[in-house]
């Protein structure tokens, strides 16, 4: 999964890798030809119902956030065999084995694709490499007018290995349980872009708000068409939902997202609900407790909560007419059991019986014990909301405006 991702956290436990020397097989698995964009009429997963917010679901379907690699033996294993990230991430059966790594051990209801929120920039013209210690790292951060300008449109047949893996796994999942893909928002990439990798002050990004806010701009837009392309290339090769994670959105303040991020959001969400309007979108963005209610007009069929928000109020401030996800916190997987079974009630009780996605409210840590994530999704089969809510009555809830 990240990723899923999304950040890129993940890159930080891999060798690094340039794309001129990752070695990119051809998967040994046979390939899906036929057209896997299900129609909106036909018997889809929990997941996908829930993110439409449909009535008489028997229980909220659950998943992880960064649910492969990390904290799995199995990654790790793999990882040791095949060290480079890039490698991993861009190898059509590597990505098929690592993703359906948590699906065979857990059955969770959303299998994520394993990939980075960083994989299609080569496909626009930025290439980048992974330091072991420093993570991605652009040679040459985007900041001019002139660079922006070089940048190209999305390249699809760079990125075969996804649309080939979410092919795969389409056919492997058969039905019982829902494909998601993923991307970054237009904001969180090209803080990347920018910065030239990762970064803790934004400065570089944030003063161009200010100093050179058309060159800015084009970046952004530039990104949000690559970005929605990119979307309608994962759904066509079998992605059931996407979720777009705007990782590094709750560092600006508030009216500054308003102003650069929110709108190239839309852009994408517009798009893609004219091309794939059957497809839910599913919008993170971690640390997002004062931007809920300015998320909500984005247009996505669901928005995640982080932990530090309060699943009961977060509710009370979107309404009920979007769906949400979340948002336990990671760090009751180190919790004994008993703990973590009435923390999964409580975030499930405060959501309510509609329009909701169990997960956690950021990744899976790294040491997570795996009998705890098996614990987690043995809680969330064996719920039932007709007992959980039995006489509950449903609140119009309107979002504050």
């Amino acid at each position: 999964m990240m990723s899923p991702t999304a950040t890129t956290a993940a890159f930080l436990s891999a060798a690094p890798a340039s794309s001129s020397t990752t070695q990119r097989r051809r998967s040994r698995l046979p390939v899906v030809s036929a057209s896997l964009s299900p129609s909106p009429s036909s018997e889809e997963p929990l997941l996908v119902r829930a993110a439409r917010g449909e009535d008489g679901l028997p229980r909220p379907p659950a998943w992880m956030m960064r649910q492969a690699g990390r904290y799995m033996a199995a990654y790790q294993a793999l990882a040791k065999r095949h060290p480079s990230f890039r490698e991993r991430s861009e190898t059509t059966d590597l990505i098929v084995d690592i993703t359906l790594q948590p699906w065979r051990a857990f059955a969770p209801d959303g299998v994520i694709l394993f990939s980075d929120i960083l994989t299609p920039l080569p496909a626009i013209g930025v290439p980048f490499d992974i330091s072991d210690s420093k993570g991605p790292v652009i040679q040459s951060p985007v900041r001019s007018e002139e660079q922006v300008r070089e940048l190209v449109p999305i390249d699809l047949d760079m990125l075969q290995f996804v649309g080939e893996s979410l092919k795969i796994l389409r056919s492997e999942i058969d039905g019982k349980a829902a494909l998601l893909g993923f991307v970054g928002a237009p904001w969180t990439i090209a803080t990347y872009v920018v910065e030239g990798g990762m970064t803790n002050t934004y400065t570089n990004i944030k003063s161009m708000c200010h100093t050179a806010p058309n060159v800015l701009r084009g970046l952004l837009s530039h990104l949000a068409e690559a970005i929605s392309d990119y979307i309608i290339y994962q759904v066509n090769s079998g992605a059931q939902c996407i979720q777009i994670f705007d990782s590094w959105g709750g560092q600006l303040p508030p009216h500054v997202w308003e102003q650069w991020s929110k709108p190239y959001i839309k852009q994408i969400v517009n798009k893609i609900k004219i091309k794939c309007p059957h497809v839910p979108l599913v919008l993170y963005i971690n640390g997002n407790g004062g931007l809920l209610e300015r998320m909500t007009d984005t247009g996505v069929d669901v928005i995640g909560l982080d932990w530090t928000v309060d699943m009961a109020d977060g509710r009370r401030r979107l309404g009920n007419r979007i769906s949400v996800q979340g948002n336990v916190d990671p760090a009751f997987l180190f919790s004994p059991l008993p703990v973590l079974t009435d923390e999964i009630h409580r975030v499930v009780k405060s959501a309510g019986p509609k329009g909701h996605i169990l997960n956690l409210g950021h990744g899976v840590l790294v040491k997570t014990p795996e009998e705890a994530v098996a614990h987690f999704f043995d809680v969330t089969r064996s719920l039932r909301y007709d007992t959980l809510f039995q006489g509950y009555v449903a609140e119009e809830l309107q979002h504050v405006a």
